[in-house]
């Protein structure tokens, strides 16, 4: 039977992030991955890295907005109508975990875990090139509404030590004056920034095969075998059986699939999100921009253009919605109006499945059930932003080192 020291289940950012930091120790790694490296919902993201996303998902205006949302085909919210008991028992914890004394609880946790991750991004791009940009992002709003929403929300905000900068619609076009802006006011978060997302993993996954890192492609998770103590003692794969004295459980959006052969209740609902990348137009915005009211992501890479946007909650549906990415074509001409959807270049239109938790907080730490499982999952939206962080403190978790984190807001079983 094959031997590892650790097995890391799932080769998205958080994955190769946590076999990144633990292949500095000595032991022997094998990553197992039921697709490709970076084949899910870390190819094809918004690729914004965001310590203003400290707000968790689950807070009590992302209630309001989405009740008028959740039926809507086109609204960035949307629900499929389905009677699904997971689903359900999802969103009454989504209910109740957004309060505003829990928002403010986990604020201040993902604010340190965004910014540690940009640090640790710098260090790797001394390493390698993946378009690693810390020159900020800017919110844009093209209604008096949403601009007095956006400066409410980024003044709470620079209450727990977020960056911000308000905007004029002048201040805006002189941030990039050959772009033409249709917009009341916006609001720059000058410790934001952006990368390409699949470069970053591909090339760090390259970077680990290098190093001696055995990453198994085509290879899925079909069950464990346990001692005595409820330990994880061998990882049964469709390639063969795995000995390990660790496991790493970072499957994102397909990781309760495989809680049922554990003693452990992850509620993670998958949220689809779509991207349209176009080949970048002669006059491009080179800032990473946010279309407030459209809850639309622009990312400028290398040569191309991503347009990101919408949550689907469909469950583990990899259908594409056409409405849904018309939607995210309708939006960006309203913000920024020489950008032509039916002149531009069409790259790619990509959907994924973003690993969602009720209270909005990834799964990160020890489980209690199972002393040498580790889990890294449930990241939402942020889960490139925070790779780098998740990966570092779950090989210190693995390793027996400490992070420097409290994990407790994240603990592992707090649903089980």
């Amino acid at each position: 039977m094959d031997q590892a020291d650790v097995v890391i289940i799932g080769a998205g950012a958080i994955g190769v992030c946590t076999a990144h930091y633990i292949s500095k120790s000595t032991r022997r790694i094998v990553v197992v991955e039921r697709g490709e490296v970076c084949v899910g919902c870390s190819y094809g993201n918004a690729g914004m890295l965001v310590p203003s996303h400290c707000v968790p998902l689950a807070e009590p205006k992302a209630v309001s907005q989405g009740f008028r949302w959740m039926f809507s085909p086109e609204s960035p919210f949307y629900i499929k109508p389905r009677l699904d008991r997971e689903l359900i028992s999802w969103l009454w914890r989504f209910l109740r975990a957004a309060n505003p004394r829990q928002v403010q609880a986990a604020m201040p946790l993902i604010r340190d875990l965004s910014l540690e991750s940009l640090r640790l991004f710098e260090d790797l791009a001394g390493s390698f090139d993946f378009g690693l940009r810390c020159n900020g992002a800017v919110y844009l709003c093209r209604t008096e509404s949403g601009f007095e929403s956006l400066v409410r929300e980024s003044l709470h905000l620079s209450e727990v030590g977020i960056q911000i900068e308000i905007l004029t619609p002048d201040e805006i076009q002189a941030l990039q004056p050959d772009v033409r802006f249709d917009v009341v006011g916006g609001v720059r978060y000058p410790q934001d920034g952006h990368l390409d997302p699949a470069r970053f993993v591909t090339g760090l996954a390259s970077r680990l095969i290098d190093d001696g890192v055995d990453i198994r492609t085509q290879t899925e998770v079909l069950g464990f075998e346990f001692t005595d103590d409820a330990r994880l003692s061998v990882v049964r794969t469709t390639k063969g059986d795995i000995l390990a004295s660790e496991v790493v459980l970072a499957g994102g959006a397909w990781s309760p699939s495989l809680t049922e052969y554990l003693d452990l209740h992850l509620p993670i609902q998958p949220a689809k999100g779509y991207s349209v990348t176009v080949k970048k137009p002669e006059k491009a915005p080179g800032l990473p921009l946010m279309l407030t009211e459209a809850r639309v992501g622009v990312n400028p890479m290398a040569d191309t253009l991503r347009f990101a946007g919408t949550l689907e909650l469909a469950g583990l549906d990899l259908t594409i919605n056409p409405r849904r990415v018309q939607a995210i074509l309708d939006a960006f001409p309203r913000y920024l109006p020489d950008l032509d959807p039916e002149v531009l270049d069409l790259v790619e239109v990509w959907r994924g499945l973003r690993p969602c938790t009720p209270d909005g907080l990834p799964f990160l730490g020890r489980s209690l059930s199972h002393p040498n499982l580790t889990v890294a999952a449930g990241h939402a939206m942020i889960g490139i932003s925070l790779a780098p962080a998740t990966g570092r403190i779950a090989a210190d978790v693995v390793l027996g080192e400490s992070s420097g984190f409290d994990l407790s807001l994240m603990k592992v079983d707090r649903f089980t």
